[in-house]
C-alpha cells in the first residue's frame, strides 16, 4: 500500500517527467536519413561505495544497483567494508576515485566522507549521495527517503487501525536527526486524530535487548497502552517481543520500520502489525540513473554548463514509501529471496 505526501508527489512528478521525455525522444516525427550505430557503454564504470554490506538491508541496494547497470548498459560496481567502518569506507571511496569512474554513489553516513566527495568532484567525477546526505559537500544530488514520510505513513495506517483513539508509545533513538524526523512524522499523523495520545518515548540505543527492556517498562507504566511504533527495525522487533512475552500479541498493535526478513516474519507470525519500507531497490536504480543523466543528458541550461559552473538537473530525489502488512507481505518476502540470487 502506498501513501503519497507532498514530498513523494514531487518525486513521482519528477519520474513522470523523465518518462515523458524519454517517450518524446523515442518517437520522432520523421526518421533521420541515417544514424551511426550507438556506441557501447559497457566500458563506462559507475561505483557504489557503501558499508555494512553484510546486513540484509543492503541486499536490495546491491540488486537494484546491478539491475540499473544492466538496464543502462554500463558497468555497475559495488564496494565497501562489510561492517560499520567509516575509515574503511573512506579508503574504498579514495580507491574508487583512483579508478576514474564516470560517477560515484556513496552511502553518506558520516561527514568524514566530505573531503573525498569534494576530491572526486574536483577531479570531474560526479557524486550522488544515497540513504544519508551531506549537502555541504560538492555532491550533485541526494537520492533517498524523506524521513518524515516514513513516520507519517506508518502513523496514519496505525491511527486508522486503532479507530483514531488510544495510548501509543514511540521507541526511537532520540537526538539522531534521521530518527527524530521519523518521530515527527508519526506525531503529525497522530495529530489528525485527537483521540490518540503519545504517552512516552523510549530510547532503544539501537540495541535489541535494550529495546525489549524499554518496551516492557513502558507496558508496566501504561497497562492500557494500545500500540507501539518504532523508528527502526530494532525498535519494532523489541516492541513485538515485549508484547508477545506479555501475552498481548494482536491486542497491542506494533508498527516497525524496514523490510528485513525478521521483521516480515514477525508480521507473518502475528507479533508485528505492520512495517514501513523504503523504496530501496529503486533507490539504487535512480541514483545510477541520476549520474547517467548528468554524464550524458544534461539539459542545455547554458551553451557550456561546465564552463559556466551551471547547476542543472535534480539535486534531491525523494523515493516512495510503502506500508507492509498481511495483505501484501508475501510479495516482499519473495523479493527478499530474489535479492539474494
Amino acid at each position: 500500500m502506498i501513501r503519497t505526501t507532498p514530498k513523494t508527489v514531487l518525486s513521482f512528478m519528477f519520474v513522470a517527467a523523465l518518462l515523458l521525455t524519454s517517450c518524446a525522444q523515442a518517437a520522432p516525427t520523421q526518421a533521420p536519413a541515417e544514424q551511426a550505430p550507438a556506441a557501447s557503454m559497457a566500458d563506462e564504470e559507475y561505483i557504489y561505495v557503501s558499508m555494512m554490506g553484510n546486513l540484509e538491508f543492503f541486499n536490495a541496494h546491491k540488486y537494484g544497483w546491478k539491475w540499473a547497470g544492466e538496464a543502462l548498459g554500463v558497468t555497475a560496481t559495488y564496494v565497501g567494508p562489510p561492517d560499520f567502518d567509516v575509515n574503511a569506507q573512506v579508503a574504498a571511496f579514495d580507491q574508487a576515485i583512483a579508478k576514474k569512474p564516470k560517477g560515484i554513489v556513496v552511502f553518506a553516513v558520516d561527514p568524514s566522507l566530505i573531503p573525498s566527495i569534494n576530491k572526486a568532484a574536483d577531479a570531474g567525477i560526479p557524486v550522488v549521495t544515497i540513504l544519508g546526505d551531506l549537502p555541504t559537500s560538492k555532491r550533485i544530488a541526494f537520492v533517498g527517503s524523506y524521513q518524515y514520510d516514513l513516520g507519517y505513513v506508518g502513523g496514519t495506517h496505525l491511527a486508522e487501525s486503532l479507530g483514531g483513539t488510544g495510548k501509543v508509545a514511540i521507541l526511537s533513538i532520540p537526538g539522531t536527526q534521521m530518527f527524530d524526523d521519523r518521530e515527527a512524522g508519526f506525531r503529525a499523523a497522530f495529530d489528525a486524530y485527537p483521540g490518540i495520545e503519545v504517552v512516552q518515548v523510549g530510547d532503544t540505543k539501537a540495541d535489541t535487548a535494550t529495546a525489549i527492556s524499554v518496551a516492557k517498562d513502558i507496558l508496566t507504566r501504561n497497562p492500557d497502552l494500545v500500540a507501539f511504533v518504532g523508528t527502526d527495525s530494532t525498535a519494532g522487533i523489541g516492541a513485538a517481543t515485549a508484547v508477545s512475552e506479555a501475552g498481548k500479541s494482536g491486542e497491542i498493535k506494533t508498527v516497525s520500520m524496514d523490510r528485513n526478513s525478521d521483521v516480515l516474519q514477525a508480521i507473518k507470525n502475528g507479533t508485528l502489525t505492520g512495517t514501513v519500507a523504503q523504496d530501496d531497490a529503486a533507490m539504487a536504480f535512480w541514483a545510477l540513473q541520476t549520474l547517467f543523466n548528468y554524464v550524458h543528458h544534461q539539459a542545455p541550461l547554458t551553451v557550456d554548463n561546465a564552463a559556466a559552473s551551471a547547476s542543472t538537473g535534480p539535486t534531491v530525489v525523494y523515493m516512495g514509501v510503502n506500508y507492509i502488512d498481511n495483505s501484501n507481505l508475501q510479495y516482499y518476502l519473495d523479493a527478499n529471496e530474489l535479492y539474494t540470487q
